[in-house]
């Protein structure tokens, strides 16, 4: 009998051990709850800082994913209302809202391998652009891209992609061929120029954008994202 009690006993003690961490996870820190509350930018340069700092909080182990509670979900079931659309590559290291420490609401992303754009992208992008008027659109490239990769390695062998890889090497040898013979890494040279080249065929080619710009109610802004280090910084 002694035996059960003293069994017992631990067992509640470690229920109670359990419930008190759950309430823990549970109760929103002051650091999440402030982020929670942070007014939606209004302004390019207030969403520009807001995602670098997020993304300072990610690299320095400081995350606070915010937006990503039940709560946030039920909130935004009836609608959103994003701050930034961006245009990222598919590469699976390269989640915005984990490295921009953002939550549910907050991006409008599109991500494809190459970060490039196309008629289904410009729709869209366009869709997002009419319904949420965000102040930022974010072209974000990335490091040692797998896309720019193949089409340099394809250029220079003179092969085939296969299957339909071969569209994404296409789309992206016009912007790659000319900076091959420039000095540095091929590859991270073929990633900047394609960062520049979607930002610009972005205004170019929707007048829906061009807008928007023209009437500096949206920046759209290239940025670059370090594999090693985690840390965004923008391309001009």
């Amino acid at each position: 009998m002694q035996h059960r009690a003293v069994q017992r006993r631990a067992l509640l003690a470690a229920s109670g051990l359990v419930a008190g961490a759950v309430g823990l996870a549970a109760r929103p820190t002051a650091a999440s709850a402030a982020t929670a509350t942070e007014p939606i930018p209004e302004t390019p340069a207030a969403a520009i800082h807001r995602l670098l700092n997020g993304n300072h909080r990610f690299i320095t182990g400081h995350s606070r994913h915010p937006h990503q509670s039940l709560n946030r979900l039920h909130e935004l079931a009836a609608g959103q209302d994003p701050f930034v659309i961006t245009l990222g590559c598919a590469d699976s290291r390269v989640a915005p809202e984990v490295l921009f420490d953002q939550g549910l609401g907050d991006i409008f992303d599109n991500r494809v391998a190459g970060n490039i754009v196309d008629d289904l992208l410009f729709g869209s992008v366009e869709y997002a652009v009419e319904h949420f008027a965000p102040p930022l659109l974010l072209v974000l490239g990335h490091e040692r891209c797998g896309a720019v990769s193949a089409t340099v390695e394809v250029i220079e062998s003179g092969g085939t992609a296969p299957g339909h890889i071969g569209a994404i090497v296409e789309a992206l040898r016009p912007i790659i061929t000319p900076v091959l013979e420039n000095a540095g890494d091929k590859v991270e040279n073929g990633v900047v120029a394609n960062i520049k080249a979607q930002v610009k065929a972005l205004v170019e080619g929707s007048d829906i954008v061009r807008e928007k710009v023209e009437a500096d109610e949206m920046a759209v802004v290239g940025a670059r994202y370090d594999l090693d280090t985690g840390k965004v910084t923008l391309v001009h």
